[in-house]
């Protein structure tokens, strides 16, 4: 099986499409990738960095007012087009997958037209506009939220979840938090703001430091790199209380999640993959600044399911958060009802749902 897979721009479109790789390639050893994204993404390190055979085309995203930039990007779509053709009669597919992002418009427009069997993946409860422009034109589009089903054609709709909810809920389990310097006996609180982090989440949160270090749970405190310098700044000021553990990044996140109680985080398509695939309890502050204020809808798929609390942003403060956190940690019926809602949403199975989806297409054009 020869499979061209796209999707960049960000984590929550590359890391899902990772995950679908790294399945595929237990299912099926022997398949063989071409990976299509663009040299400026994030997919040229993180791709290139898993041995994966990548190339690239030269695309830009549409500007949602009207700006003579759009012509170009036209151009640019165009040219995409006719580039990703030529890599797809060269390394001839079975199917071409693509993961979101505007670098997968051409690619997936492409091999559409050249009658390749093509599934597009959506992470999130609101799709963005590549996704919507491309549903007219592939076989099959694989969602992560049922909610999101509306925008697109009914009958092509199959309701998979998000591969990386498959890795999560395989990652073995190990004690990462001794690692840390974290009791591994006790209760544990992920705050976490994203790979970057989230400066709302970080100041809420600094507000209540020493109050926080009078629980009998324990926190482990994930800055985000670019806030790191400025938090240890302050806790320097206030003083680090021994229950909790500051970190700039986490690597490999689902090991972590797997140790812990509850987290307090935005609502990435990712972020929700992998907490209801293993049952995490969490508390939302959804991000105000995406598109189409994705991040809150897909917020509240969890927490109209019991699964999760909202808070949004502009009701945030280190009392109302502290109290979130209590009100969960200390209710062990409360926690048990989220997390078994929580295991309700999950797709465990999603990256191999995924697969014998494409396996259907190649055996529906066989037949």
């Amino acid at each position: 099986m020869r499979i061209i897979v796209s999707g960049g721009g960000t984590g929550g479109h590359i890391y899902p499409a990772l995950a679908l790789i790294n399945e595929i390639k237990k299912i099926e050893p022997k398949a063989e990738f071409l990976y299509i994204g663009t040299e400026e993404g994030l997919e040229s390190s993180l791709v290139t960095r898993e041995g994966i055979p990548f190339k690239t085309i030269h695309i830009t995203g549409f500007k949602r007012k009207l700006s003579l930039d759009n012509l170009k990007t036209v151009m640019r779509f165009l040219n995409g087009v006719s580039s990703s053709k030529k890599m797809i009669k060269e390394f001839k597919p079975d199917v071409v997958i693509g993961t979101g992002g505007y670098v997968c418009g051409p690619v997936v427009y492409a091999a559409a037209k050249l009658n390749i069997p093509t599934i597009i993946h959506e992470q999130n409860s609101v799709p963005g506009l590549t996704n919507k422009f491309l549903s007219r034109y592939v076989s099959k589009v694989a969602i992560s939220f049922e909610e999101s089903s509306v925008f697109f054609p009914a009958n092509k709709v199959v309701y998979t979840g998000n591969p990386r909810a498959t890795e999560a809920a395989l990652v073995k389990e190990k004690d990462r938090l001794s690692d840390i310097g974290l009791n591994k006996k006790k209760k544990t609180v992920l705050i976490v703001g994203g790979s970057r982090g989230a400066r709302p989440i970080n100041d809420a949160f600094l507000e209540v430091l020493n109050e926080a270090g009078t629980r009998t749970y324990q926190f482990l405190y994930v800055t985000g790199d670019v806030h790191y310098e400025n938090v240890m700044a302050e806790v320097k000021k206030q003083g680090n209380p021994e229950n909790v553990k500051i970190q700039p990044f986490i690597h490999n996140m689902p090991e972590v999640l797997k140790n812990v109680q509850l987290i307090v985080a935005r609502a990435g398509a990712t972020t929700l993959a992998e907490v209801t695939a293993i049952g995490l309890p969490s508390i939302l502050i959804p991000s105000p600044y995406v598109t189409n204020n994705h991040q809150e809808k897909n917020a509240r798929a969890l927490s109209e399911n019991n699964a999760a609390t909202i808070k949004l942003e502009k009701e945030m403060s280190g009392s109302v958060l502290l109290k979130e956190i209590d009100d969960i940690m200390y209710d062990d019926k409360k926690w048990n009802e989220m997390h078994t809602a929580a295991l309700k949403l999950g797709k465990p199975e999603a990256a191999k749902e995924i697969f014998e989806l494409m396996q259907k297409l190649l055996d529906d054009r066989s037949a």
